[in-house]
């Protein structure tokens, strides 16, 4: 059965179509699209899916969105920074040009969703899945499904203790402190606040270890709360900036570090390698859980 698939993050879209046999999904077409006004993309992906006759169609989009069902606004981006796409229908504009069924969730809990099904979280009841890119995000898959309520998890909104050394103001619009400082994670650690913080983008800064040390810091912050509200059995880390490889044995000795020995599992004290990791499905793990929401709904 033919299903289609869209993973529309704050820089890219990834979309294409797949071939569903029972528990297996078999990637046919994969395709790329800046994340340009929020009117021309959604007429190039309903113009691309008409074309595929495909049975339902993922989507797995930043947010934030509305995720009840009994909503009207069910799929619209709400409150996003993102400009262009405030308030955009997005999953209404795609259900009513294609006339099939639309599952929706965001980018990360169905990234989450993929590693759990086919990758590094396999068989993991708890799993926090974050991006770190234009800006962060995070899945949270618990009990054999991703978790809603009052809207979805914005981790990457969490309040964190700004370094030192950061003289920067940050890039959040919406957490600024009375000193015009943002104090959440996003607002420090996503790409764009390393690109307007030290002058140029993260992959022409390799060999700086301020930067890294920084960066490391911040995330490390971020899960180490994560760790102790909700005690996850894997965390897995994705996006551009992670592609910087030096940061996963920084952000194991930091987050080791903030912890303090306060949970004790071998995990955490000697095989904090293997607990937190880079995706198994690398850049395909957002695409390949927009699938999996698609044959949700078939």
């Amino acid at each position: 059965m033919l299903v289609g698939g869209i993973e529309a993050g704050g820089t890219k879209i990834v979309y294409g179509t797949a071939e569903v046999d029972g528990k297996e999904i078999h990637i046919l077409e994969r395709k790329e699209m800046p994340t340009d006004e929020s009117s021309a993309v959604i007429d190039k992906l309903n113009l691309y899916f008409k074309e595929k006759e495909i049975t339902s169609l993922g989507l797995a989009s930043f947010g934030p969105l509305e995720l009840n069902k009994n909503s009207s606004d069910y799929g619209m981006v709400m409150g996003t920074p993102k400009k262009g796409w405030d308030q955009v229908p997005f999953g209404a504009a795609l259900k009513e040009y294609l006339h099939i069924p639309v599952e929706i969730d965001t980018d990360v809990n169905a990234a989450a969703m993929a590693e759990v099904v086919y990758g590094a979280g396999k068989g993991s009841e708890s799993l926090v899945y974050i991006t770190v890119g234009t800006g962060i995000g995070m899945g949270l898959w618990v009990n054999g499904a991703p978790v809603h309520g009052l809207l979805h998890p914005e981790a990457g909104h969490m309040g964190i203790v700004r370094h030192e050394k950061d003289h920067f103001a940050g890039i959040c619009p919406f957490h600024v402190d009375k000193f015009g400082q943002s104090f959440c994670l996003e607002g420090v650690a996503a790409g764009p606040a390393i690109e307007k913080r030290w002058g140029r983008p993260g992959k022409e800064l390799s060999e700086n270890a301020a930067v890294w040390e920084m960066e490391a810091d911040y995330l490390a912050q971020g899960i180490a709360n994560l760790i102790l509200v909700i005690s996850p059995e894997k965390i897995i880390l994705g996006g551009g900036v992670m592609h910087q490889k030096e940061l996963f044995p920084l952000i194991h000795l930091k987050v080791q570090d903030k912890l303090g020995g306060y949970i004790h599992r071998k995990e955490i004290l000697t095989d904090i390698d293997s607990y937190i990791v880079p995706p198994e499905l690398g850049d395909n793990a957002g695409i390949m859980g927009a699938f999996l929401l698609a044959q949700k709904r078939i």
